[in-house]
């Protein structure tokens, strides 16, 4: 019960830490200083400068050696079967919701707040061991995010997805994994000079995340934001189902320990702050991407330390 305690009220911290910034961000929209109009122009900066540079930062991070290659690669494996599952759960609601709304509920499904909840998370339980194990769930989100999150966000043009298929190539995330990975592999050490400025323009991207969120909250209308019901379903499926398939798996194959719960919060972790984001790059219902978000966040302060006391207790 005390181990429970302990992770109910650091994943409940790390949630307020991030809805602080969240709040910032709402209070400028409502006071004229940052509104959500002047916030669509800063998604651009999120979504082809920030974010690259925290997916090359995570590969200049995380440590390659012969003895954890192995568990590496299994939690990368289990990372991509995590959006896997998501993605097969997800195709089988919202089939009646309109194109905009349908878009995001799948998107909110699928996509967990790994950078922003994930690894903190993992640093505050686990330590340096932990974060390694969730680095490269942040690597497995952007491949998919930026392929199939992109895909499924594309608007249509005469009855034809406007989504081309060189996109799957370029496009911010894969780019970004292609330039990393050769530095983690062959554990490349930049020059201090490109190396610290990467970091500084890393380190913006959550606080200018979630102060964009904010803004984008203070125009949603949060009335009955926990009267829709697509809404639970999503967090269902994010929440619960998919942590729980990917739990069943690992435990299957005799996995326990750090690797576990490490591979648990990355499961666990709620819909990403990128559904808002992905929803404004390609104008879809923004209000509705708001509400969802807004709601599995306040729902993960329950159900993530349950799933995490689960593995550590196996």
């Amino acid at each position: 019960m005390e181990l429970f305690l302990s992770n109910f009220f650091l994943a409940a911290k790390q949630v307020l830490i991030l809805y602080i910034m969240i709040a910032v961000g709402f209070v400028c929209d409502k006071t004229g200083v940052f509104t959500e109009k002047t916030a669509r122009g800063t998604n651009s900066l999120l979504f082809f400068v920030t974010t690259p540079a925290v997916i090359i930062q995570s590969f200049l991070k995380t440590e390659f050696s012969k003895d954890s290659a192995l568990k590496l690669l299994i939690a990368f494996g289990g990372a991509v079967a995590v959006h896997v599952i998501g993605i097969i759960l997800s195709s089988f609601f919202f089939k009646k919701e309109q194109d905009d709304k349908k878009a995001v509920y799948r998107f909110a499904c699928v996509y967990g707040n790994v950078g922003y909840m994930a690894l903190p998370l993992a640093q505050e339980l686990l330590g340096a061991q932990g974060v390694f194990y969730c680095s490269v769930g942040v690597i497995a989100f952007n491949i998919f995010c930026f392929t199939h999150g992109s895909f499924i966000m594309s608007k249509k043009q005469q009855g034809i997805k406007s989504f081309k298929a060189r996109k799957l190539i370029l496009n911010p995330g894969v780019i970004s994994v292609l330039i990393g990975l050769p530095l983690f592999l062959f554990s490349v050490k930049l020059p201090d000079i490109i190396e610290t400025p990467l970091y500084s323009v890393a380190a913006c991207n959550t606080p200018l995340a979630m102060i964009v969120f904010g803004t984008y909250l203070a125009n949603a209308k949060l009335k009955n934001i926990f009267k829709e019901k697509n809404i639970f379903i999503t967090a269902a499926i994010k929440l619960v189902c998919m942590p729980l398939v990917i739990f069943g798996v690992y435990k299957m194959f005799g996995f326990t320990g750090i690797f576990l719960v490490a591979a648990m919060i990355t499961a666990s972790a709620p819909s990403a702050n990128n559904t808002v984001i992905f929803t404004a790059q390609y104008d879809r219902d923004l209000n509705t991407a708001s509400r969802t978000v807004t709601a599995i966040n306040f729902m993960s302060i329950i159900t993530m330390p349950l799933i995490i006391a689960l593995a550590q207790q196996m």
